[in-house]
């Protein structure tokens, strides 16, 4: 029911020359089917229906940071910003954990700067919180020492499984949530940024830009921390 495979992981099964569904693959990617831009491709995250990254294993994790890594290799024209939607208020459209790997023509725009309640620290990684964060519990995840590509550093895998982890300590503290989660790669550093989607977007963030967020970063941090 997908499009021919652009990558299948581990490759057991060489892209295009098998029918669809053969092999024992962990994480296969297919082009959208309903493209909002002149490339998307879909990263589905396992084999099994779990409908959260929170749901995958870190093996499974190494694997998705694989597969956006290796797309961006093989296709390295553009800007390729990997997102994640989960939930249908997040704009998600399938229940199974998925990204999607859009190519850009040139990046957006940057994020707030790398300042705020620091979470936690892990394999070269910081948790923290913006001082700017736009809505309740947003966070963000990068490097201690800024790189400027998180689809070349070898502290992708570790990123995504932080992410996962931070997923799971918001559901003990707020239940199932939708969110979107992003990888932004920008000159002063990358970093992959979660966006719980917990409070309506109006009229002042999506016209003006002005965001109004009634959980303060740091009791937002404190109580993350504690949820570990």
């Amino acid at each position: 029911m997908t499009p021919p495979q652009t990558l299948v992981l581990p490759e057991t099964v060489p892209s295009g020359s098998e029918p669809q569904g053969s092999g024992d693959w962990r994480v296969r990617v297919v082009p959208n089917l309903y493209p909002a831009l002149e490339r998307q491709e879909v990263v589905v995250h396992s084999p099994e229906h779990v409908r959260s990254i929170a749901d995958l294993g870190d093996d499974q994790l190494d694997f998705v940071a694989e597969a956006w890594q290796r797309r961006r290799a093989a296709e390295p024209a553009g800007y390729l910003y990997a997102l994640i939607n989960e939930g249908r208020e997040a704009g998600a459209s399938l229940p199974h954990s998925h990204s999607q790997l859009a190519w850009l023509p040139g990046p957006p725009p940057p994020e707030p700067p790398r300042e705020g309640s620091t979470i936690e620290e892990r394999e070269g990684l910081v948790l923290w919180s913006p001082r700017v964060a736009r809505v309740p519990y947003e966070t963000a995840i990068g490097p201690l020492e800024p790189e400027p590509d998180g689809l070349r550093s070898n502290r992708l895998s570790a990123a995504l499984r932080l992410l996962a982890d931070l997923v799971r300590r918001l559901r003990r503290i707020e239940g199932p949530f939708p969110f979107n989660a992003w990888l932004h790669n920008h000159e002063s550093g990358w970093r992959v940024v979660l966006f719980p989607r917990l409070t309506i977007l109006a009229a002042l963030e999506l016209g003006a830009g002005i965001y109004v967020n009634t959980l303060a970063p740091e009791e937002a941090a404190d109580r993350l921390r504690r949820a570990d």
